[in-house]
């Protein structure tokens, strides 16, 4: 016990800045479950996607215990968000549907793509609305729409064909999403579905993933050149900063409810944290090689990393911005 403190207390005098306090903790979970991406329910339920097993994995974080919810034959869950009827929903490459589990029966219910979509997409993450229906991307060059209540889905032909990956939502309810292979950002039209291209400054950024912050400012990670950039569309504007380091690879982000900007660094190992406000980043590598770590979600004061490739759940707690 006293070395695993010791270590954690190096980890936090070496990586961790000194204006505020910071504690690493990560959870094991079944060997070969790959955990992809995360989502934290309200009640501080950690839910992800155990995309090599098939499974949809249940973290109780105050006890360490972790149930696993297999979603269903050929499952390969890739994204996961907590929807605003508190359920965990996945979007299921594997199975080319939408699912969701009951978080308290762990019910699965599943709503495959349209025949003409069949037999895969390459479904990726999802976002809700403002009118709580569920929009997702597929890489292989798709994003679509499904409503819950009424089982209705769409899915459109996405700009320059293969590529969609990361989709947010704005306060406002308002969808956005990237594209890798693209190259670009969109916003959607939500009664028709048009997407409308918005050109990033850099060309061939491979725009990952994206999130908006508390003012509906699109921030996106660029695979290819290393940068952190971000779109305001109040202002039509764009800026770009490069991550610590000397080849990054920049492959997820996420903002917090304080604004800050969380990225997964693979060059490095590393969570990095960026401030818009003094643009200064701060790194936080993993304590194993190989992390990993393909997507970023959390809540005020927790940040959370599903590290697939050591089969750990990364959480970074933090004291939030007090008002």
């Amino acid at each position: 016990m006293l070395r695993i403190l010791a270590t954690l207390a190096a980890l936090t005098f070496l990586h961790f800045p000194a204006w505020a306090e910071f504690s690493d903790q990560y959870f094991e979970v079944t060997r070969g479950d790959g955990p992809h991406d995360v989502a934290v329910a309200p009640d501080g339920t950690v839910w992800y996607a155990g995309q090599k097993a098939g499974v949809a994995g249940k973290l109780d974080p105050a006890t360490g215990k972790i149930e696993r919810i297999p979603l269903g034959q050929n499952s390969a869950p890739h994204g996961v968000i907590v929807g605003p009827d508190g359920a965990p929903w996945f979007t299921d490459g594997g199975q080319n549907a939408i699912v969701r589990v009951d978080p308290e029966t762990h019910s699965v219910k599943i709503w495959p793509l349209p025949p003409e979509r069949m037999p895969y997409t390459n479904l990726n993450t999802a976002a809700f609305d403002g009118k709580e229906r569920i929009w997702f991307t597929g890489q292989n060059g798709i994003y679509g729409r499904l409503d819950p209540e009424t089982g209705e889905m769409k899915v459109w032909d996405a700009p320059r064909g293969r590529g969609p990956y990361g989709i947010t939502a704005t306060p406002s309810g308002d969808i956005w999403f990237v594209s890798l292979a693209g190259s670009y950002l969109a916003n959607v039209d939500l009664e028709t579905g048009q997407a409308t291209v918005y050109e990033p400054p850099t060309p061939n950024q491979g725009a990952r993933r994206v999130w908006s912050d508390s003012q509906g400012r699109l921030w996106i990670s660029e695979w290819n050149t290393g940068n952190v950039s971000v779109y305001d569309p109040a202002s039509d504007s764009w800026r770009q900063w490069k991550l610590p380091g000397e080849k990054p690879r920049t492959y997820s982000v996420w903002v917090d409810p304080d604004d800050k900007v969380w990225l997964t660094e693979w060059s490095s190992n590393a969570v990095v944290r960026f401030d818009p406000e003094t643009e200064k980043f701060e790194s936080f590598p993993s304590n194993r090689p190989n992390a990993n770590v393909r997507q970023m979600l959390g809540r005020k004061g927790e940040a959370w990393a599903p590290e697939s490739g050591t089969d750990r759940l990364r959480v970074i707690r933090y004291d939030p911005k007090t008002d």
